[in-house]
C-alpha cells in the first residue's frame, strides 16, 4: 500500500458545500491554528487557507469521520499549478523549531529586518504546523496529531495593501461570528480556486442516496463544460457508504 496518493483530498461537512466548490471553487476560509510553537503561550491565530490531505484511499474513512463526509479528490498537477504546497511539520524544542522561533520572534518584538519582511514571515507561517497540538472544530478545541494528515495548503498571502484582505486574525476576531463571516466572504469573492471537471478524480458523498442529487447538479449547473468531461465527472461520484463496505 502506498503511504500517499496521486490525488489530494478535501472534505467538507455537507452536500451544499460540495456543490458550492464545484460551481465557484475552493474557498479560502480563516482557519484557527495552534500558535504555541511560535509564541510560547496558549494562543491561536487564523489564516485564510484551503486544506487538503495527501493520503491513500484506504485511509479516507478515518479522515472523513473528523472533517466531514463529502469531498473532492483533485490531481496533484492541479495543486501545483495553483500554488499549493505541503505544510512543514515542526517538532517542538528541536533545533529547527528553536531556530524558527528565534527568527520569527524578532517580528513579534517589532524588530526590523528589511522592507516587507513581515509579509515573507506570514507567508512561511501559513505553512508551518506543530507535529501535534490543538485544533478548533465544532466549537471546541481538541488534541490532534497533525503530521498524520500529510497536509497540503493554498494560502492567501501578500501585502495587505495589495491583497485587500487580512493576512491573519486573532482568536477573538475569529470567534466574532459577524467579523469572521465578513472576512471569509471577502476572501471567497477574490481568492476562490477555480476547478474544472478534468481536475477531479473523486467526488465523495455520504451515502448512495446522495448520488442522484449530485448527478442532477452536475447536469444542470455544470452544463457549460464539454459533454465528454461531464460524463467522466459523473462517473467519479462515489459514496463513502460503498467504500466502507468494500474496505
Amino acid at each position: 500500500m502506498q503511504p500517499k496518493s496521486q490525488t489530494l483530498f478535501h472534505f467538507t461537512k455537507n452536500l451544499e458545500f460540495l456543490k458550492d466548490i464545484l460551481k465557484t471553487g475552493f474557498w479560502p476560509r480563516y482557519c484557527l491554528e495552534d500558535m504555541k510553537w511560535y509564541t510560547g503561550s496558549e494562543s491561536q491565530s487564523a489564516y485564510p487557507i484551503v486544506c487538503f490531505c495527501d493520503i491513500p484511499l484506504s485511509r479516507v474513512d478515518e479522515h472523513v469521520n473528523f472533517y466531514g463526509r463529502f469531498g473532492i479528490g483533485v490531481t496533484k498537477d492541479w495543486a501545483r499549478k495553483n500554488g499549493l504546497s505541503p505544510v512543514l511539520y515542526i517538532n517542538e524544542n528541536t533545533n529547527q523549531h528553536l531556530a524558527l522561533k528565534n527568527l520569527f520572534g524578532q517580528n513579534l518584538k517589532g524588530a526590523p529586518y528589511y522592507k516587507n519582511s513581515s509579509v515573507d514571515i506570514n507567508t512561511i507561517m501559513t505553512h508551518i504546523k506543530p507535529t501535534e497540538g490543538v485544533m478548533f472544530i465544532n466549537e471546541q478545541f481538541i488534541q490532534k496529531e497533525f503530521y498524520q494528515e500529510n497536509e497540503w495548503r493554498y494560502s492567501v498571502v501578500g501585502d495587505e495593501n495589495i491583497t485587500k484582505i487580512k493576512p491573519f486574525i486573532y482568536e477573538k476576531d475569529y470567534k466574532d461570528r459577524y467579523t469572521l463571516e465578513q472576512l471569509n466572504e471577502k476572501s471567497k469573492v477574490s481568492y476562490s480556486l477555480k476547478i474544472s471537471p478534468s481536475d477531479i478524480k473523486y467526488l465523495f458523498v455520504n451515502s448512495d442516496s446522495d448520488i442522484p442529487d449530485v448527478i442532477n447538479f452536475i447536469q444542470t449547473e455544470l452544463d457549460h463544460y464539454p459533454s465528454a468531461e461531464i460524463k467522466i465527472l459523473m462517473s467519479r461520484v462515489i459514496s463513502l457508504e460503498t467504500i466502507s463496505r468494500d474496505m
